[in-house]
């Protein structure tokens, strides 16, 4: 379980694609941030992805990409060189600053616009009409794993305003329109859905 709090953003140092088989994929990543108390079979956010750390170095880390994943994330497209959002998972003893997060993400989204709003930078992302009905003014959306507020919403999209602090601490300011974007909706919605379906 995570917070959507990003702690560090990692860089891709290397990829690595055994024999080209669908899903089998690992990355390694540099970080040093989320280092401190990780071990090996831990679980990590990567732009929101719940992954487990298949090695640990000085300098960064190792994860192996599913299937699941790749069909599912944007993570399939990192290259080296590429910034990740990276999140080690809630203690719970420490505060929850942001929103649930479980790192299971639902789909991905596009970037369609981006301007300023005083110091603040509104961004519209496009939502798969799956997810859309999940989505509700002020409530929170995980957008490659960053918890933040939904300020409009639409049929198909939604915007958020983003702080300074966080665009300057995350993958958002390396972000532009037409790029794809890791979306988790809020879980309670989903199971609520499924119970009155039900």
């Amino acid at each position: 379980m995570f917070t959507g709090i990003v702690e560090e953003v990692g860089r891709v140092k290397h990829r690595e694609d055994p024999d080209g088989k669908i899903g089998s994929i690992r990355l390694a990543i540099a970080a040093k941030a989320v280092l401190n108390g990780a071990g090996l079979g831990d679980s990590i956010s990567v732009n929101g992805t719940c992954l487990t750390l298949v090695s640990l170095e000085a300098d960064g880390f190792g994860v192996d990409l599913a299937p699941e994943t790749m069909e599912r994330t944007n993570l399939g497209s990192l290259k080296p060189g590429c910034g990740v959002n990276l999140e080690r998972p809630l203690m719970l003893t420490g505060r929850l600053g942001g929103h649930i997060v479980q790192g299971h993400i639902d789909d991905t989204g596009k970037i369609l616009s981006s301007q300023d709003e005083g110091d603040c930078t509104l961004i519209t992302f496009q939502a798969p009409n799956k997810l859309a009905r999940y989505i509700v003014e002020k409530g929170f959306v995980a957008v490659d794993g960053i918890s933040l507020t939904v300020t409009k919403i639409d049929t198909s999209s939604f915007t958020v305003s983003v702080i300074p602090y966080t665009l300057a601490n995350t993958i958002l300011k390396e972000r532009g329109v037409g790029d794809d974007v890791n979306l988790e909706v809020d879980i309670v919605a989903k199971y609520v859905e499924s119970l009155l379906r039900a």
